[in-house]
């Protein structure tokens, strides 16, 4: 799909405008035109981009090629990449998709690749039409809209990563089991993938908020300046909820090695009890003790009922000897 709008103060917005009508409108320089190729084949999408003027490297890198965030200084336009996460969770599952942003900024038009659609574009948009002052402020002011509106996404990715940390933390001293640790690993991965998009876009902003650009207005620069602010602050977060991640994944594992102290203990303590039953038994059990013999006195009733009370006591004494030197 390819949408267009084109602005000029005093008029109604135009829509939809077939490409041949580009490179016209482009040379209005009291107009604004925004083209947005949403899922389109390169075969189309590579005469229109022709049309504007831009460089066949650029060309290729908005068509076929995939980048972390970056910004390119061709003069007369600037060539930008924005990456976008999408993250959706089911149940206990997190589907992370990274897709770029291919943005083409220039004096009085930009220009918007993506392969899917992008909610931050699609505000964007609906912002043009709700309010023609945000064309009216340049294109340079609409690239900050869109990349406002990217970064804004985050916060409520960030908040659910949260709200999954506090009840895995909750998990693991209640019940702990190996689909808590599954869940945390999940959520590192979420993190990692999130801090591999925020790095790099935050140098993008920094560029666009303190170098000196042809197509940027000066005045303009404070509106980057303040969403490289944010991603600063979503940098910080995202360290943060990393450590969180990280500690609750120690605390699984202490938790975890408790509660095998804790049975190997059990065990070891019932083992030890038994041990002196074990021996007298089986002392008792030979086969020389027989009516038959010599040794008649040890089958009388008197030796009986010591052997059974020794049976009885020994395993309490051993008890309390035991937690007397504190073992249990």
């Amino acid at each position: 799909m390819i949408r267009s709008l084109f602005f000029e103060p005093g008029k109604a917005i135009r829509k939809n405008m077939p490409p041949q009508e580009f490179p016209r409108l482009i040379r209005n320089r009291r107009g604004i035109l925004w083209v947005d190729f949403v899922a389109e084949p390169p075969d189309i999408c590579l005469p229109i981009l022709e049309g504007f003027g831009f460089h066949p490297l650029a060309i290729d890198d908005a068509l076929q090629e995939t980048h972390v965030p970056k910004l390119d200084d061709w003069g007369d336009y600037l060539y930008v990449v924005l990456n976008y996460m999408d993250v959706q969770k089911e149940g206990d599952e997190w589907n992370t998709t990274i897709d770029e942003l291919d943005i083409f900024l220039g004096d009085n038009y930009i220009v918007t690749h993506h392969d899917h659609p992008i909610a931050a574009v699609d505000e964007a948009w609906r912002s043009c039409d709700r309010d023609p002052r945000t064309l009216q402020e340049g294109p340079d002011h609409l690239l900050y809209k869109i990349a406002d509106y990217l970064v804004t996404e985050y916060m409520p990715i960030v908040e659910e990563i949260d709200e999954a940390i506090n009840a895995i933390e909750d998990q693991v001293f209640v019940r702990p089991s190996p689909r808590t640790l599954e869940k945390l690993f999940a959520l590192k991965r979420v993190l990692l993938a999130m801090r591999r998009i925020l790095l790099p876009q935050r140098e993008v902003l920094n560029k666009l908020a303190r170098d000196d650009y042809k197509v940027v207005d000066p005045k303009d620069r404070i509106f980057f300046r303040d969403i490289y602010d944010h991603l600063v602050r979503l940098h910080d977060l995202n360290e943060s909820l990393r450590d969180l991640v990280g500690g609750a994944q120690d605390t699984y594992l202490s938790v975890i090695n408790n509660r095998m102290n804790e049975i190997m203990k059990t065990l070891t303590i019932i083992t030890v009890l038994f041990m002196p039953l074990t021996f007298l038994t089986g002392y008792f059990g030979m086969n020389f003790f027989e009516p038959l013999g010599n040794l008649k006195a040890w089958t009388t009733n008197p030796v009986f009922d010591i052997t059974l009370a020794t049976i009885f006591i020994l395993p309490i004494l051993m008890y309390f000897w035991m937690r007397r030197r504190t073992w249990i």
